[in-house]
């Protein structure tokens, strides 16, 4: 069976996105279409698959997985391309919407190629957290921008082996059982932030990270 998609990227963070409203995939399905689609490989690849779902509560709802089959609350790049593909298929009669996602309902606006999101209100901030990992002791910070994300400062991200040290830090049982995302951070002046990802659910750095961005902001 032929099935329509629509690949999109979100500064990079780059989604695979089927309507589902009308079920072209079954529940039961999904994780291991999932994981074959985001091979990049040997398929279309991607970090992510977003499914469109209706919703009793929001415009529209959205069913997200990651590269490995993982779901995710919250996906703050994908949430702007989902807004962006809602208007672009008349899915919303304008071009500000609610979204319903598992952290909750999201906002978003479009205007031209502008698209903007409103993410659910931060939480479970830890500050100061001790790590030693692989002879190395790391000082984290923690937030919740709709999903989990350990801040590591670094005065040069570009020595940092972020997939090395971000797999270690998100499967370390401090963070245990749903594990963290992980963003090294270097400041750049006053005004200014370099940032590095590693994603859990795609165990790998990826080009960028909307929620990851905003916890670092904040902290």
């Amino acid at each position: 069976m032929a099935i329509q998609f629509t690949k999109m990227s979100g500064s990079g963070n780059d989604f695979i996105i089927i309507d589902n409203r009308v079920p072209v995939i079954d529940d039961a399905k999904k994780v291991d279409f999932v994981r074959r689609v985001c091979n990049r490989k040997m398929s279309i690849g991607a970090d992510g698959v977003i499914f469109v779902e209706n919703s009793d509560c929001a415009d529209i709802k959205w069913d997200f997985y990651n590269e490995d089959g993982s779901t995710a609350e919250m996906c703050g790049n994908g949430g702007r391309c989902l807004a962006r593909y809602a208007v672009e298929k008349n899915m919303v009669p304008a071009h500000k919407m609610t979204l319903e996602t598992l952290a909750g309902l999201i906002g978003a606006e479009v205007n031209g190629d502008s698209v903007k999101i409103k993410l659910t209100q931060p939480e479970n901030l830890q500050q100061n957290i001790a790590l030693a990992l692989n002879g190395t002791e790391y000082q984290i910070d923690s937030l919740n921008t709709g999903v989990p994300h350990a801040i590591i400062y670094s005065d040069n991200i570009e020595d940092v082996n972020v997939k090395e040290a971000g797999h270690g830090i998100r499967f370390h049982e401090t963070f245990a059982p749903a594990g963290t995302n992980v963003n090294f951070v270097q400041k750049v002046g006053d005004k200014a932030l370099k940032i590095r990802t590693y994603e859990r659910g795609v165990e790998d750095e990826t080009l960028a990270c909307g929620t990851g961005v905003v916890a670092s902001a904040l902290l």
